[in-house]
């Protein structure tokens, strides 16, 4: 069964942050609160959670479309290809934010995401998960826990997450209700952006 950790957006525990980061550095599992919905995440340098990750989602490593969650916009090169001013400046003004940033893929991705053209890019505007990321020390793989529930499409009440997810991962994060409204996903892999679903982020800054 995961592990259960109280954590307060407003001043993330530093000893808190660091089990999950050890939890994750060993290949665990978490769900991680964002600033839009629950995120489900692992290491992005762990083959072997990578795997786990996608094994619960149904789907083949190399097919998935996993979000990258980062600290900061410093180590983008490492995922992303170089990308022009306009683009930087798109990013600048909104990240953090409640954004997936669609953006042509580096060469120096990890191994199962060589082939990949494009990246979705996510920098949350949420304490505890730029901590998490912050200490780990490179991106978390990360997709969005959904729900069965016809009328709620993501599941909110952290209690709820660890009685449905509790056997699959090794973590939740408690840090109160979640959001029901996934992120903005905005195609920046060509010259203009293009909305791919319209979620929490606004798009008038587009």
């Amino acid at each position: 069964m995961a592990v259960f950790y109280r954590i307060y957006e407003e001043n993330p525990n530093p000893r808190e942050i660091s089990k999950v980061v050890n939890i994750l550095k060993s290949g665990g599992l978490i769900i991680y609160p964002t600033d839009t919905v629950y995120g489900l995440g692992c290491d992005i340098t762990n083959f072997r959670a990578l795997e786990r990750i996608s094994r619960i989602k149904g789907i083949k490593l190399e097919k998935a479309n996993f979000s990258f969650v980062c600290h900061d916009l410093s180590n983008l090169s490492d995922y992303v290809k170089q990308i022009d001013s306009v683009t930087f400046k798109i990013l600048k003004r909104a990240l953090p934010g409640p954004y997936t940033f669609i953006l042509p893929g580096a060469r120096t991705l990890p191994n199962p995401f060589k082939k990949k053209k494009t990246v979705g890019i996510r920098i949350p505007n949420n304490a505890i998960a730029l901590e998490i990321v912050k200490q780990l020390g490179n991106p978390i793989v990360s997709t969005s826990i959904r729900d069965e529930d016809e009328v709620l499409e993501y599941t909110t009440d952290p209690e709820l997450i660890l009685e449905k997810w509790g056997s699959l991962v090794d973590c939740v994060i408690d840090a109160g209700y979640g959001g029901n409204e996934a992120s903005t996903i905005v195609d920046l892999s060509e010259n203009d952006p293009l909305i791919i679903r319209e979620g929490k982020g606004s798009l008038e800054i587009f």
